[in-house]
């Protein structure tokens, strides 16, 4: 019974705190730039998002619009301007910009890039005020 307690008590602190956010963050970038100094580039990082909250300024994101928009186009192959729900959710995911327990409801529209560009936006901001 204590070890539930234990890490039940450990569970409701990450969340709190959001820390898997941040590690699935800085594991990200580190994956999507490879630094040479990757301790080095992780210092650099949180420094960075120390002060991006400290002093308004955006938050360092390894994801530029043109990306985003790129990561659309090749969801969207055909050209269709939307793309389906579950590659919406799957890009969410991947980019560590959806919980685990996140429920997610399909409306059957589909995804413009517009939204898909809002919801990144919106989602990053949320986790990154976190910090």
């Amino acid at each position: 019974m204590e070890n539930n307690s234990r890490e039940l008590q450990a569970r409701k602190y990450l969340e709190k705190h959001r820390i898997m956010e941040l590690l699935n963050y800085l594991t990200s970038n580190l994956l999507f730039f490879q630094p040479t100094k990757p301790r080095e580039y992780l210092i650099s990082l949180l420094e960075r998002l120390r002060l991006a909250k400290a002093t308004g300024l955006s938050f360092p994101f390894f994801m530029d619009h043109s990306n985003i928009v790129a990561m659309f186009e090749m969801m969207d192959s055909a050209g269709r301007g939307s793309i389906s729900f579950v590659q919406y959710k799957g890009a969410l995911e991947n980019l560590g910009l959806l919980t685990e327990d996140e429920d997610l409801k399909d409306d059957g529209r589909g995804i413009t890039l517009e939204k898909f560009k809002d919801e990144v936006d919106k989602r990053a901001q949320k986790i990154w005020s976190a910090f």
